[in-house]
């Protein structure tokens, strides 16, 4: 794991993957960004990195500020800030064009870098993510289900019992009285306050790259934002539900998400 230290000097852990023994060539596959979702960290990823690894790309994988091994408590959580995280990622690391891939927040983020730097991005693939709309009440929906977590958790078992996945349960540290997830509550009710003000579809219609946008069939994304995701992008944009997948598609169907994604790109 390695980190970069930005302007503002909040620390933004990453792993850099490349694939073995492939030397890079004008006709490689490019390169992959994956953003996480809110509360989550990088090891979310893992399965879709190795499969995409194996398909001879180079895959970038970071802890958004305020989450995992990134700086907890930076001096801001602003849409802005995470989208220059991101572009400071791709920047540094000489990824340009790259394809994003982003789960929920992470998703967002990738929306709006792709609108603000279109020279950067090469394609985009959005996993239960979109323009969304003003919605007062997720801050304190997000405050109401941190404080649901029956934290100190007794060991990473009864994390993983809790929350469902096993990804999850890699994102706890321990303390004194017990495990703990490695967020912090006031950081992730900041990191949706902005988002919860605002709709974007300006940015989403600004987007010039194809892109694809991924709904898990009993996930949280409305079915008619997918819809109008395409409608306003008719020949840019495709679209795929993942059968038996919830919120986080990425673990509750990762091969199908693989497969989707392969397709795409």
């Amino acid at each position: 794991m390695t980190t970069l230290t930005t302007p503002d000097g909040t620390r933004i852990a990453y792993r850099d993957h490349s694939p073995p023994h492939t030397p890079p060539t004008p006709r490689a596959p490019g390169p992959v960004l994956l953003l996480h979702g809110l509360a989550g960290h990088m090891g979310e990823w893992d399965d879709l990195a190795r499969r995409l690894l194996g398909e001879g790309r180079r895959v970038v994988a970071y802890d958004a500020r305020g989450h995992g091994a990134s700086t907890r408590r930076p001096p801001t959580m602003s849409r802005a800030a995470c989208v220059a995280d991101a572009v400071a990622l791709v920047e540094e690391l000489s990824l340009a064009p790259v394809t994003l891939i982003g789960q929920s927040l992470g998703g967002h983020t990738a929306l709006l870098l792709a609108a603000a730097h279109p020279a950067l991005v090469q394609s985009l693939i959005l996993i239960e993510a979109g323009p969304g709309g003003p919605n007062p009440d997720l801050p304190s929906r997000i405050a109401a289900w941190v404080d649901s977590w029956p934290t100190p958790f007794r060991s990473p078992a009864a994390a993983q019992a809790f929350f469902g996945h096993e990804a999850w349960a890699a994102n706890v540290e321990e303390r004194e009285d017990g495990w703990y997830p490695r967020v912090d509550r006031d950081t992730m009710i900041a990191a949706v306050t902005e988002l919860a003000a605002h709709d974007y579809w300006d940015d989403w219609t600004r987007i010039t790259c194809p892109a694809l946008v991924i709904r898990g069939a009993d996930g949280t994304m409305p079915e008619r934002d997918h819809r109008e995701m395409r409608a306003r992008r008719p020949t840019r944009t495709a679209l795929e539900v993942i059968p038996a997948a919830a919120h986080d598609v990425h673990l509750d169907q990762p091969e199908r998400l693989h497969a989707a994604v392969r397709a795409f790109l």
